[in-house]
């Protein structure tokens, strides 16, 4: 089974997390195995506009904890090849060749790298139940280039909250504030995103991909400042380390400052 599935139907790219047992918590092979799909999307000349989406009952809960957060720390933002994790989920957003419109369809949990990966698609679709969280905070590890995106996106004091306290905010909430485009009934995301990515379609490609094209340079400026930004090896802080383990034992976090 593969870990990330790729089809394309009538114009349009589907890109499925597929982890479903797991709320499609991303592994570094999914994480390659997402940009390849990317990267497919990008050359089918076919696909017109992308949807994401996630299998069974989430989008995306994140990066696994047991495999990520306490792998060994000289790895744990590491990929093969020199490459990290996260600049292989950001490579195909920002490298591709044709800059293909790409809908997030959220349900269930869009958690840390879920909602990287819905800040950085072009339109978000969510269903009513579908809640959100930048779980790095309460792990222990730096939010700030999530409060960075989320400003760039004009929510303001929103941004600081939810980067503060690491609280889960709904998809109503996320449309109130202009971080959802459209909200979907319970099971419905992918209908409502089908819709839109229709809708997009009547417009000419080449005129769709130079928005897209500019709107990706301005959140790949917004990235490189906060990766400039954040502090450095906060995944090998002691609370980070204690907060992974909490979680894998169900018990609340007892952190001490370092």
């Amino acid at each position: 089974m593969a870990l990330v599935e790729y089809k394309a139907v009538k114009g349009i790219g589907y890109i499925t997390l597929n982890r479903p047992d797991k709320l499609n918590a991303i592994t570094d092979e999914m994480a390659l195995d997402f940009a390849k799909a990317m990267f497919d999307l990008d050359e089918d000349d076919d696909a017109f506009v992308g949807i994401i989406s996630g299998s069974g009952r989430a989008f995306c809960s994140g990066a696994d904890v047991q495999k990520r957060q306490l792998g060994k720390a000289d790895d744990a933002h590491g990929m093969r090849k020199g490459h990290t994790w996260d600049g292989v989920v950001q490579t195909p957003f920002f490298r591709s060749t044709r800059s293909k419109p790409v809908i997030a369809a959220v349900h269930g949990y869009a958690f840390g790298a879920g909602l990287r990966i819905a800040l950085y698609c072009d339109l978000v679709v969510a269903s009513n139940e579908a809640k959100f969280q930048i779980t790095e905070v309460p792990r222990g590890i730096s939010g700030s280039h999530f409060w960075m995106h989320l400003i760039n996106r004009g929510v303001g004091g929103f941004a600081s909250e939810v980067a503060l306290t690491g609280r889960v905010w709904t998809a109503e909430e996320g449309l109130q504030v202009g971080l959802v485009n459209r909200l979907a009934e319970s099971n419905q995301h992918l209908d409502v995103a089908t819709a839109l990515a229709v809708e997009i379609m009547r417009n000419p490609p080449l005129a769709v991909r130079a928005v897209v094209e500019a709107r990706r340079a301005a959140v790949e400026e917004v990235d490189i400042r906060a990766y400039a930004m954040r502090p450095r090896n906060l995944h090998q802080s002691q609370d980070s380390k204690e907060s992974a383990l909490a979680f894998l034992e169900k018990r609340p976090p007892v952190f001490m400052g370092r």
